[in-house]
């Protein structure tokens, strides 16, 4: 495979053509040539969605029951008697004015937005900043909520924000190849569960297509699915 690494196409000799059961996947996915660095686990759901139709939207957060094997740096929008409280949670910058300043002059250095509602008429005014790179804070998201020292220790923990691309596609990062399978199983059943219950009405035919899971640096595995859509 042209534009691939020597690793890569090795791993892809040996890939499964078919779809495996979750256990085998894992498997296979771990039996792919090791890097030297502990590569994440990311989770791809091909969903039976038109994603031009805001009815037909999939987006939201998650925690994984085992943890995500990394932290986020969480920054909260709130009132000053909520700012020392999302500070002892995890959040590296808490508070209102100023920090809308701080981001407002070009800061970036964080990966999570919270937000409390009270505040948003303030942050509102960040969304052409934070908005192309996928920190706007959003009650869809889960990070608009009057409960921002829960949501910030949530983030600050490894909380999976997601939303499907232009291809119907949902991407999230569900562990570490390091993750004992039986975790890493736990992590992908919750994650596909929580997308299928959030099924629209309007949505017809097959609703979860496919599920495929791989390493930063490796070859995907497909997953098979029951008639339900969910994986075992």
């Amino acid at each position: 495979m042209r534009g691939r690494s020597r690793r890569y196409n090795d791993s892809f000799k040996v890939r499964p053509s078919a779809a495996q059961p979750l256990d085998d996947a894992i498997k296979s996915m771990k039996n792919f040539k090791k890097t030297k660095f502990d590569q994440s686990v990311d989770l791809v759901c091909n969903l039976g969605i038109d994603p031009r139709q805001a009815d037909q939207m999939i987006r939201g957060s998650v925690s994984m029951p085992k943890g995500i094997g990394k932290t986020k740096r969480v920054i909260a929008f709130c009132n000053d008697n909520d700012a020392e409280g999302c500070k002892q949670a995890g959040a590296i910058e808490a508070g209102g004015d100023e920090l809308v300043e701080k981001v407002t002059g070009g800061w970036m250095d964080f990966d999570v937005a919270i937000a409390h509602p009270s505040l948003m008429g303030k942050v509102g005014k960040l969304g052409r900043v934070l908005g192309p790179q996928g920190k706007m804070p959003s009650p869809k998201s889960g990070t608009v909520t009057p409960n921002v020292v829960d949501a910030v220790r949530e983030f600050a923990a490894g909380k999976v924000e997601f939303r499907n691309d232009n291809g119907g596609n949902v991407h999230a990062i569900v562990g570490k190849l390091s993750f004992a399978d039986g975790d890493l199983k736990e992590n992908i059943i919750a994650f596909v569960d929580h997308i299928r219950r959030m099924k629209p009405t309007a949505a017809k035919g097959t609703y979860i297509k496919k599920v495929c899971i791989s390493g930063t640096m490796t070859p995907s595995v497909e997953v098979a699915t029951n008639a339900a859509g969910g994986v075992e």
